[in-house]
């Protein structure tokens, strides 16, 4: 059975945030799980049994050789995509880099890494990304007032 297509999957997100504010974003690579070639926030399944900050701690280790502090869930997001048959339900978490410099250590999963100003973003996000962004500006725009 395979996860986000015969049961509802979880995947995990990081909006990591440079000291400068820019936010880290992934090109999805050939074999990704879905939206191939579109950018978002980095992030990863979720094992059985594992902690939804310990899952994404690993990812990023794993994807591209950092450490990362997991700060404040930022939303959780339905992430259906009917054309892919697929369906995975997204905490993301707004987190900062503690350790390495990114790096693609998956390239069949990451074709690409860039940081990106929160209003400087590529149209081409994936849908999660999407709304994740949207709920990160709303944040920001709440911190201003």
């Amino acid at each position: 059975m395979k996860r986000g297509v015969d049961y509802i999957g979880v995947g995990v997100g990081a909006i990591i945030v440079a000291d400068d504010g820019r936010l880290l974003l992934s090109r999805r690579g050939p074999k990704a799980t879905n939206e191939r070639g579109r950018w978002e926030f980095p992030g990863g399944s979720v094992e059985f049994g594992e902690r939804l900050a310990d899952a994404l701690k690993r990812e990023m280790q794993e994807e591209y050789g950092v450490a990362i502090e997991v700060g404040e869930l930022l939303d959780v997001v339905d992430h259906i995509l009917p054309d892919e048959g697929q369906h995975w339900v997204s905490p993301t978490f707004i987190c900062r880099l503690t350790g390495g410099a990114p790096v693609i250590r998956e390239p069949d999963k990451c074709a690409a890494l860039r940081w990106f100003g929160p209003d400087e973003m590529p149209g081409d996000l994936t849908r999660i990304s999407r709304e994740n962004l949207a709920h990160y500006r709303a944040r920001l725009q709440e911190a201003r007032r």
